[in-house]
C-alpha cells in the first residue's frame, strides 16, 4: 500500500496566469519595434533607401492604428487609460521635490507611461520630418533633425527596455513576457476579456502586403531588383574574363 502510494504520480499544479495584453497591441509593438530597428539600420544606405522608406511607411500606419486603437480598443490601451496614469506626475514630482520616496508601483506605471508616450511622440515626429526630407520640399533642411530625433527615439526605447528588464530583477518575474504570450502569472481576473487575435493576424497580413507591393514599386537602382541587376552583371563580368 505504501509502494503504491510512493509510485503514484504527483498531478502538476497548473500555473495560474491572466491575460493582461490583447493580441493586436501586441503584434502593434513588435512590428513597429521590428521597423525601427530596420529602419535605423538603412538609414546610412543609399543602396537599401527603398527600404528605409517602406518601413518609415509602415510605422506611420501602425501610429495611425495605435491611435484609433485608443479610442475602441480594450480599456488597458485606451488614451484616458495612459492619461490616469501621466496624472500623478505632479504628485510623483513633488514627493520626490520633498526628499519622499514615491510608492514604487505608481513609479513603475508612471515611467512605462512616459516612455510610452514618448515612443509615439517621438515616432511620429520622426516620421513627419522623414517624409518631407524624402519629398525634398525643404531641400535637406530637416537632414539632421530627422537624424537626431532618430536617434532620440533609439535612446528612448533601449531606456524603455532597459526598464523592463531592470523591473523583471527587481520583481523576480519576466515583465516582456505578457508581450509575448499577452498572460502574466498570477491569479486574478483577466483584464483583457477578449483576445482579438484575428485582429492582430489581419494587421500582420496587412503589412506583409504592403511591403510586397512597395518592393514592386522600387525605383530603378534599389530594392531586389537593383541587387538582381548587380549580381548578373557581376557574373557577366566573370564570363569575360
Amino acid at each position: 500500500m505504501m509502494v503504491s502510494s510512493l509510485n503514484t504520480p504527483i498531478a502538476a499544479t497548473p500555473r495560474v496566469s491572466r491575460r493582461t495584453v490583447d493580441a493586436p497591441t501586441r503584434m502593434f509593438h513588435w512590428l513597429l519595434a521590428g521597423c525601427f530597428a530596420g529602419a535605423y539600420a538603412s538609414a546610412e544606405s543609399d543602396h537599401w533607401r527603398w527600404l528605409h522608406v517602406t518601413l518609415g511607411y509602415t510605422m506611420a500606419g501602425l501610429l495611425t492604428w495605435r491611435v484609433v486603437w485608443g479610442l475602441v480598443g480594450p480599456r488597458h490601451v485606451r488614451w484616458s487609460a495612459l492619461l490616469s496614469k501621466l496624472r500623478a506626475l505632479p504628485g510623483w514630482l513633488q514627493q520626490v521635490g520633498q526628499a519622499q520616496v514615491p510608492p514604487a508601483r505608481q513609479t513603475q506605471n508612471l515611467g512605462m507611461a512616459l516612455a510610452v508616450l514618448a515612443i509615439l511622440v517621438l515616432v511620429a515626429l520622426t516620421n513627419a520630418s522623414g517624409y518631407v526630407l524624402y519629398q525634398e520640399w525643404w531641400g535637406d533642411a530637416l537632414e539632421d533633425v530627422h537624424e537626431t530625433l532618430g536617434n532620440g527615439l533609439l535612446l528612448v526605447m533601449l531606456g524603455h527596455i532597459g526598464l523592463v528588464l531592470a523591473l523583471s530583477a527587481w520583481r523576480r518575474q519576466n515583465h516582456a513576457w505578457p508581450m509575448l504570450t499577452g498572460r502574466t502569472a498570477g491569479p486574478g481576473p483577466d483584464l483583457v476579456k477578449r483576445n482579438h487575435g484575428w485582429l492582430a493576424a489581419l494587421m500582420l497580413v496587412a503589412v506583409m502586403g504592403f511591403w510586397g507591393w512597395q518592393w514592386t514599386q522600387a525605383p530603378v537602382g534599389e530594392g531586389p531588383a537593383a541587387t538582381s541587376h548587380v549580381h548578373d552583371h557581376d557574373h557577366h563580368d566573370d564570363d569575360d574574363d
